[in-house]
């Protein structure tokens, strides 16, 4: 198939999470023979941290504007699916050009932030989609699984609402054996509503525990946040250096959005980017998580400091135990390999639906 994807960023990790998952599900469909263009726009914050600059699973091209976005017209129209994302700038204009075209193959949306769109289609609609534009797409496939997607549906008259995770590119992270430093990490840029829950389930047990060392990285967090002093910052890591952060961490912190918490079903690409790597995971509590890893089994839950002190102090042999489980759970239900397969799966669907008619 002939695939084209207009998204936030391919090219830059910084600060957002839409590349990560992009690359691990780009990497997976060209590693089944799809021919694969990305279109993003060519914004000054992501050109100042390109960290994927050359992908070798995908065409990847910088637009500077919608005029600049119509020089690939006759690409998009001979595509057998075109697939804009969330936070494309200038969205709406983007989605009403596409929809406009001639275009022989389906037009899809991918919402890698379902429940921040929810609350601003409620709110009139977001800065990238506005809700009369739902039911121009053959497939809204959504972060966020569960009772939203029927919502979606009867709500906002999206034709055909999915769930497409995000997922890890197992290639990339896996354990790589590195020596340990600390006995909780998180990785994640700052989020205000994600703060208190990163302040009960990380700051507050590192105050209780003087004598381990403890990790936060990723930009944006404020001058005025209080860190203990066995808390150690990083402002940024790059992909290629999360794999040894998640193996120096003996357990790895997962704190979600708000939106998605009240959504539920929303796991973050951080779960499965960790556990491929072997990484035990201490989440905090959201409806559906089950549907992706198992509780007490393939990761922990924590409500309070209490539970994450109680994750910490269990024996070596039970951490490497639920660190393996979560590691063969990912590695056979949520990779970018996986992730393609259901995307293929869902348009030949389209497909065949269409000449049946």
């Amino acid at each position: 198939m002939r695939l084209v994807f207009i998204g936030l960023s391919l090219s830059s990790s910084w600060g957002n999470g839409h590349a990560t998952t992009y690359r691990a599900l780009l990497r997976g469909l060209a590693a089944r023979g799809h021919d694969l263009l990305f279109l993003e726009r060519d914004q000054p914050w992501y050109a100042n941290a390109r960290d994927l600059a050359a992908p070798d699973f995908c065409r990847l091209t910088l637009y500077g504007s919608e005029a600049e976005l119509a020089d690939h017209a006759a690409e998009i129209e001979a595509a057998d699916a075109v697939i804009v994302g969330s936070y494309v700038h200038e969205g709406p204009g983007v989605i009403a050009w596409l929809a406009g075209l001639r275009r022989r193959g389906a037009l899809c949306f991918y919402d890698i932030d379902t429940p921040v769109t929810l609350r601003a289609l409620a709110a009139g609609g977001a800065a990238y989609l506005q809700p009369a534009q739902i039911p121009l797409f053959d497939v809204y496939f959504s972060f966020t699984g569960g009772p939203t997607l029927r919502f979606l549906e009867r709500q906002y008259g999206a034709r055909r609402a999915e769930a497409l995770y995000c997922a890890v590119d197992e290639a990339a992270y896996r354990p790589t054996g590195a020596a340990r430093r600390w006995s909780l990490g998180y990785l994640g840029t700052y989020s205000a509503d994600r703060q208190p829950t990163l302040e009960r389930l990380l700051l507050e047990p590192a105050s209780r525990l003087p004598d381990q060392r403890f990790a936060v990285v990723g930009p944006q967090y404020p001058d005025t946040i209080a860190w203990p002093a066995n808390v150690e910052r990083i402002d940024h890591l790059g992909p290629a250096d999360h794999p040894d952060f998640y193996g120096a961490c003996a357990w790895t912190l997962n704190v979600t959005r708000a939106d998605m918490v009240e959504a539920g079903w929303s796991p973050s690409v951080r779960l499965f980017e960790a556990t491929a790597c072997g990484t035990p995971i201490v989440s905090d509590v959201w409806a559906g998580m089950e549907e992706v890893l198992t509780p007490g089994v393939e990761l922990l839950q924590a409500r309070g400091a209490s539970d994450v002190l109680a994750a910490l102090a269990r024996p070596e042999a039970e951490r490497q135990a639920i660190g393996e489980a979560g590691r063969a759970r990912t590695l056979r239900q949520h990779t970018g390999a996986r992730r393609a397969a259901e995307l293929e799966q869902c348009l030949a669907g389209l497909w065949e639906t269409a000449e049946a008619r």
